[in-house]
Formats: structure tokens, sequence, C-alpha cells
């Protein structure tokens, strides 16, 4: 099946089976490195999915893989209807009105030399608006993460960390995307600026229907976000469900040690979850 085929009618607005990553071996003739071994999710219009593991796990790799920036050794990924794991270059430029990206690091996913404005007018510009008609949605975008107009003419370097990553959040929306990835994007924020963040992604996605895959390592975070958790371990996915019932009732020993290893305000419970996650209880 060619990359531009129709894969079939289905209700997911994203679906991937089967996928399997591999990165070259460091050194001479060295291994490759299975990073993704046949993975399987989905993605239903206006859902979030949350992609749950810890640090190594591959969940990263998965967003990258669905992006075009990771090398598929097999599987398929099919959005809305449509084989994209071979995409070339010119299918990704079109794709990229459909599917967007919020990066972890709000310090480094921005221009630093570049004005809020132009960082924001330039995808709409590279679909093709005019100038003026680009700089006419810049201040719907900003006005849309709740920053100033004024904040158009100014660098990143006049924001605080959790500002910045709104910028962030309206240059993924600028050409109304139906799937964001998010990766980590609140693993740099303090924990009041998180939670800010957190409510605003969920307010857009209610006005816009918009799809999330929230890739994390905290589950707490993952369960706030989601309608449905799946947790990855070693590349694998392990347990997948609804996010009430996976993040309070696993039935995988990993998610187990993941919500046992979960921060609590309690500092006697925190305790006792750390010291049951190391022995496995």
């Amino acid at each position: 099946m060619s990359t531009q085929e129709s894969a079939g009618p289905t209700d997911d607005l994203l679906a991937v089976r089967d996928l399997r990553v591999s990165f070259p071996g460091k050194g001479w003739r060295a291994p490759d490195t299975e990073v993704l071994k046949g993975v399987d999710l989905t993605i239903r219009p206006g859902e979030t999915l949350g992609l749950v593991g810890e640090s190594g796990s591959g969940k990263s790799t998965i967003g990258r893989a669905v992006l075009g920036l990771a090398p598929v050794r097999s599987g398929s990924i099919t959005f809305d209807g449509e084989r994209i794991e071979r995409a070339d270059a010119r299918r990704r430029r079109a794709l990229s009105r459909d599917l967007q990206v919020i990066f972890q690091d709000p310090y480094t996913s921005l221009n630093p030399a570049r004005t809020i404005g132009d960082t924001l007018a330039e995808p709409l510009i590279g679909q093709g608006a005019s100038t003026r008609e680009a700089r006419g949605r810049v201040g719907d975008l900003l006005d849309r993460v709740h920053l100033p107009a004024d904040a158009a003419g100014r660098l990143p370097r006049e924001f605080s960390g959790g500002q910045r990553q709104r910028v962030a959040i309206a240059r993924a929306l600028a050409l109304r995307p139906r799937l964001v990835i998010c990766d980590e994007p609140v693993s740099a924020l303090d924990l009041t600026t998180q939670r800010t963040v957190l409510d605003l992604l969920l307010e857009i996605q209610e006005e816009t229907g918009v799809s999330y895959l929230f890739v994390s390592h905290d589950l707490s975070v993952v369960r706030f976000m989601s309608h449905r958790v799946a947790v990855i371990h070693r590349g694998e996915i392990v347990e997948t469900g609804d996010a009430a019932k996976v993040t309070s009732q696993p039935t995988h020993s990993y998610t187990r040690t993941l919500l046992l290893s979960s921060p609590v305000a309690d500092v006697a419970e925190q305790r006792r979850r750390r010291a049951a996650a190391q022995t496995g209880g």
C-alpha cells in the first residue's frame, strides 16, 4: 500500500499498528537498537490519549514517528484513513496542517532572535497565507492562549517559562490542527504554572475538538489530562484503558510501580509509596 492510499474506513483519527523503530548502534558493527517493539495505539477525534512511561521507555519516539522524525522499520501509522509512515517531504508539509507538536522545553523551542509575532506568522505564511492575513491571525492566537496583543512585538527572553509555553501552544494551533503531539509539555515548569498550562490545553480542546497524544512520565498529570491511558515499558505497551481505571486500579506490575512512585502531598504517604515501589509491593 502506498503512503497516500486509504487504509479503509475507521472511527480512529490515528491508528498505530505493530510499530517498530530501531536506531543504529553505537560503534563499528554495533547492532541496531530496537526502541519500539510492536506498538499498537489509537486516538479518536476529540480524545486525549495519555502515553506514560519512564525515561528511555520509547514514549517520545512514538510521537516522533507519527511526525515523521523517527525511522520506522516496520508497522503502520494511519492518520484519518491514510497511511503516513512513509510519507515524503512534500506530503509531510501538507500534513503539518493537521499534525502539530508542543515540545518539552519552552526555552529552546522558540527562536530567541525572532519576535513572537514572526514566530506565530511563520507556519501560516508557509502554508500560503499572505503576510497581512498571517498578522491578523496572530492576534487571535495570542488571545486564545491568554497573552496580550503587544506580545507580538516582543522577544521570547521577555517572557516567563509558562508564557513561552503558551506561545509554543499558540504556534501549534496556528494551522488549526486535528492532532497535537504534546511531548512532556509541562515537565520544565513549576507546579503552579503546570496547572495553568494544563487547564489551557483542556480549554482549547473543549473549544476546538482537537485531539492530543499527551506524552509524560508523570502519571498524575496524565490522569488529569487524558480520556484513556497507554503505559509503555521498554518499547512495549503493557497496559491500555480508561484513564480513571488505569491510574487507580492498574493491572500490570509496571503501572502499579508508576502509581506508587507518583508524588503526593502527604509526606508519610509518599514515603510509604516509595518503600512499596522499591519492594514491588
